[in-house]
């Protein structure tokens, strides 16, 4: 089997992740915040560990500032119902995924004001359709740092200095670029960051979460959900102290310490060098494509302004039965159809069949790309 679908989640997950899990579960299985006793100091010490890590992989000072949550959609919806209010104005892209532009359609029937900025059809923004877009007054731009659809990474920092220069505030949805793309918060101009664990981070499904800078006043942004927290336990009134405020409920301990588990086995083999590695993978897939005929792919083509996700069609042939074949046949298995990004895929020229997207991982070898460049190539042919 050959698994190139890490766009939807990474797979295989490194041992110690699957150890980290079943560790804390038989050796710190307490309610963390909720007892004095052993065991719920141990959970409570596991969950600061990796707030913590977290905190330093994204470049922000305070680790009561990642507010962890159930994945990236979860925490670009406590961003988005948290601070946008009718009448105000909001600014996103042609490319987000449904993570973005369904609470933003939703929160437009409630009265917020959206423009969409159109990108070009290889994935990629005009800075300057932005800037004329982005107005004083604008409220919040949020933008993906990455295509889940073809790779296209979008610039931040000059994307950030558009906002700010209005006022406005920049969300991000990193789903596809956390554990692969350094981001450095402070300087990249981010002010939150949604994230999911499942991907690139190497965590198992279940986990994510909100990051706030530094510098943002967190009092902006009202929970999502409302309820216990182990702290203030005399009030009924939901506790302002971070990440109290938007952590209700009981905490996700074996997703949170599988996810740190993750980011160390990541960081100790360096995430550049994974970055290198897909590199790598991504121009090998795109080359072998290129030259197979009746094959169309999707975007940039360009490994150095992308992430490796590739998307291609095939003239005469739907996508589901390419993908059906690949899997049933030769053992690939990848993902058709439209990604949960219908905005993007009309960009891109797809809608609405959708594409075949390839999306190796950190586990993927240069083997495994090339069995499966042959296994397209008589798809295509048969």
């Amino acid at each position: 089997m050959i698994y190139l679908d890490n766009a939807a989640t990474s797979w295989p997950k490194p041992p110690p992740v699957l150890k980290a899990m079943t560790d804390v579960l038989e050796r710190a299985g307490g309610n963390p915040g909720r007892s004095g006793h052993r065991l719920s100091i141990a959970a409570a010490r596991v969950i600061y560990d990796t707030r913590e890590a977290l905190a330093g992989f994204f470049g922000i000072s305070d680790p009561l500032r990642v507010i962890f949550t159930n994945n990236a959609t979860h925490a670009i919806n406590l961003a988005l119902r948290g601070m946008l209010k009718p009448g105000d104005h909001v600014v996103t892209s042609s490319m987000e995924h449904n993570a973005v532009m369904r609470p933003l359609r939703g929160l437009e029937k409630q009265g917020i004001r959206l423009s969409i900025v159109p990108c070009a059809p290889d994935g990629s923004l005009d800075l300057k359709d932005l800037a004329a877009t982005v107005k004083p007054g604008t409220k919040l731009v949020v933008m993906t740092h990455a295509s889940n659809i073809v790779g296209t990474i979008l610039p931040l920092a000059e994307i950030a200095a558009i906002a700010h220069q209005a006022g406005a505030l920049l969300l991000v949805d990193a789903a596809q670029t956390a554990g692969i793309l350094p981001i450095d918060m402070p300087p990249l101009g981010i002010d939150l960051l949604a994230f999911t664990g499942h991907k690139e981070l190497l965590g198992p499904p279940g986990i994510g979460g909100l990051v706030i800078a530094d510098g943002m006043d967190a009092a902006r942004i009202e929970p999502l959900i409302r309820g216990g927290t182990g702290s203030r336990s005399e009030s009924e009134e939901q506790p302002e102290d971070l990440p109290d405020k938007f952590e209700s409920g009981t905490a996700n301990l074996p997703g949170i310490a599988g996810l740190g588990a993750g980011l160390q086995w990541l960081t100790e083999r360096c995430p550049g060098e994974a970055r290198e590695h897909l590199k790598k993978l991504g121009k090998a897939l795109i080359e072998g494509l290129s030259v197979i005929p009746a094959v169309k792919i999707y975007g940039t083509r360009d490994p150095e302004h992308m992430v490796s996700v590739v998307s291609f069609t095939v003239a005469g042939k739907r996508v589901s039965e390419i993908g059906l074949r690949l899997d049933e046949e030769y053992g690939v298995l990848s993902r058709v159809g439209l990604h949960c990004a219908p905005a993007a895929h009309k960009t891109v020229g797809s809608f609405p069949q959708g594409t075949v997207r390839l999306s190796p991982g950190v586990f993927t070898t240069m083997d495994n790309i090339q069995e499966t460049l042959k296994a397209v190539s008589e798809v295509v042919r048969s």
